[in-house]
């Protein structure tokens, strides 16, 4: 009778080390964040990619509102995921993911493309650059519209069409642009001007994508908050705001070499 349970137990060991890797051999789990003006299907090319190569990625909604509370939506699907997380944040997305990784003990690596990676106290408008094509009057960038329950102040914006097709789709063809520009999401200006309350950047080893012909998030921001976070840059030649889209195979080859790293 010994002998017969002792035989179960060594099966039920054999099951579960055979089905359920344990978390220092866990395959991470690629999660996507998008920015401003955007949506998950912003991140198609490369969940075509990397699903079509073996990983497990997902894109996930980013509500736009508010640095802070955007963070915590995003750490709490992060706590849902069992084992390591590569993190992956465009633009905006960038400074939540920041943010969301302070909260959370998986996440193993953060992947910077064409995004902000805010210190402590800043806000991701500050971030942008001197020579950003943000940096002109609001009113003839965006188109702003009141919403419900916003804080004083606050508004949506939406990204006037030739704004958008000038300096944020500025490599993606017409036809791409405008279909981009009509299904845009807006973002609140809360977004923008909610002060980082983390960066985990100074703890998680990053990875940083940078087009040099982003015309949003200038590249000579980029490579200063690169540098002080002591990433490891690839540098696009040309692109736009959305090399996300128009090259999606090169923002996967990053992805991957940030989840090789930490595997």
């Amino acid at each position: 009778m010994n002998s017969l349970i002792g035989s179960v137990a060594a099966f039920s060991v054999l099951v579960t080390s055979a089905g359920s890797p344990t978390p220092d051999h866990a395959k991470p789990t690629i999660i996507l964040v998008h920015g401003a003006w955007a949506g998950t299907s912003s991140w198609d090319g490369e969940l075509r990619s990397l699903r079509k190569s073996g990983y497990l990625a997902r894109a996930i909604a980013n509500p736009l509102r508010n640095l802070t509370t955007d963070a915590a939506s995003i750490a709490d699907f992060l706590k849902t995921i069992p084992g390591p997380v590569v993190l992956v944040g465009h633009s905006y997305g960038g400074s939540v993911i920041t943010n969301a990784a302070a909260a959370v003990s998986n996440v193993k690596a953060l992947v910077y493309v064409d995004a902000a990676a805010p210190d402590v106290g800043e806000t991701t408008g500050q971030l942008s650059g001197s020579d950003s094509a943000l940096n002109q009057e609001p009113k003839s960038l965006y188109d702003m519209v009141p919403y419900p329950d916003a804080p004083k102040g606050a508004d949506d914006l939406y990204l006037k069409q030739d704004v958008f097709l000038r300096s944020f789709a500025s490599d993606l063809p017409r036809d791409t642009a405008l279909q981009l520009w009509a299904s845009q999401r807006s973002a609140s200006t809360g977004a923008f001007m909610t002060p980082s309350k983390a960066a985990a950047w100074k703890r998680i080893p990053s990875w940083y994508f940078i087009s040099t012909g982003d015309r949003i998030i200038t590249p000579g921001s980029m490579r200063f908050m690169a540098k002080r976070a002591r990433s490891k840059v690839t540098e696009f030649d040309g692109g736009s705001h959305l090399t996300l889209i128009s090259h999606p195979e090169a923002v996967t080859a990053v992805i991957k070499e940030a989840v090789s790293a930490v595997s």
